[in-house]
């Protein structure tokens, strides 16, 4: 496509980490070519595996039409909550239970905030920090201060006892047992995925509620707007991506994601280091 005259208007959807930001660091080309196309009349919404409470200002300044947070768990356009479901506390506790009994490390994730058993942040630390260690930096980037480790654990709130807590979604970073094996054990309502910390292994993965992904988070978002599934574009590059590209009526993965994203994507772009976003914004002709 030539001209913007014959570029019909999309609905974006952006995961943030590994495709719109690396490790909490936003390309500025990505902020451009995000504030470029919503200028130009397209939509574009964050739709990230994280929870509200752990996206940052510095990720959202591009300015966004609506974020879809906890892989579809909460849905917020323009302030308003369409969408914010939870496990219910009986499975919720149970699932805190079995991760104590077996040392799991691990942090709940809701809108509000993040939680984690206390002292759990040193052992974490000690987990992360090799894993962020000689991260790549980029030219034009913003927030090039950012840590990748207090990225993750700075909205964590500590306590002894979280079998109340109400959440989303739980990650764990590192446990001694198969987390698969534990998730048998939960029942039909909870399922689990590969960390993107893909660094991490076996020993790593997200509990989400099952039948929550983010194609469900977008089907609100469409539904509420009165979008077409033919103009919805998603890019993405995780397990909780798989969804999501599917369910787009254009899937792009990037280059280096997981083998089952590239396998339902209908094209590839690069990473944040490549400018992968603005480069697929500009082979869709959305910044002609």
């Amino acid at each position: 496509m030539s001209s913007q005259q014959n570029v019909r208007p999309r609905a974006i959807f952006l995961d943030i980490d590994g495709t719109y930001a690396d490790h909490g660091v936003v390309p500025a080309a990505h902020v451009d070519a995000v504030q470029e196309v919503r200028r130009r009349g397209h939509l574009v919404f964050v739709c990230t595996g994280r929870p509200l409470s752990m996206v940052p200002g510095h990720i959202l300044d591009a300015g966004f039409d609506g974020v879809i947070t906890g892989a579809g768990a909460r849905v917020e356009l323009n302030g308003a909550v369409l969408k914010d479901t939870r496990f219910n506390q009986d499975l919720a506790a149970r699932i805190v239970d079995t991760l104590d009994a077996n040392d799991v490390a691990y942090i709940l994730e809701a809108p509000e905030a993040l939680y984690g058993r206390t002292g759990v942040d040193q052992r974490l630390r000690r987990v992360l920090t090799p894993v962020f260690a000689g991260r790549p930096r980029h030219d034009g980037v913003l927030s090039t201060d950012v840590d990748p480790v207090e990225d993750i654990l700075g909205p964590v709130q500590y306590s002894d006892d979280l079998r109340s807590v109400s959440y989303a979604k739980i990650s764990c970073f590192d446990s001694p047992v198969p987390l698969t094996g534990l998730i048998e054990g939960l029942g039909q309502g909870v399922g689990l995925i590969p960390s993107s910390l893909s660094a991490l292994g076996d020993s790593a993965g997200e509990i989400f509620m099952a039948g929550t992904h983010k194609a469900v988070g977008i089907q609100v978002v469409e539904k509420h707007l009165g979008l077409k599934r033919e103009d919805i574009v998603a890019i993405g590059d995780s397990a909780n991506d798989i969804e999501m590209l599917e369910y787009a009526g254009i899937g792009i993965a990037v280059e280096d994601g997981h083998p089952r994203v590239l396998a339902v994507a209908d094209r590839v772009t690069l990473g944040p280091a490549g400018n992968g976003v603005a480069l697929a914004f500009a082979q869709l002709g959305l910044l002609d």
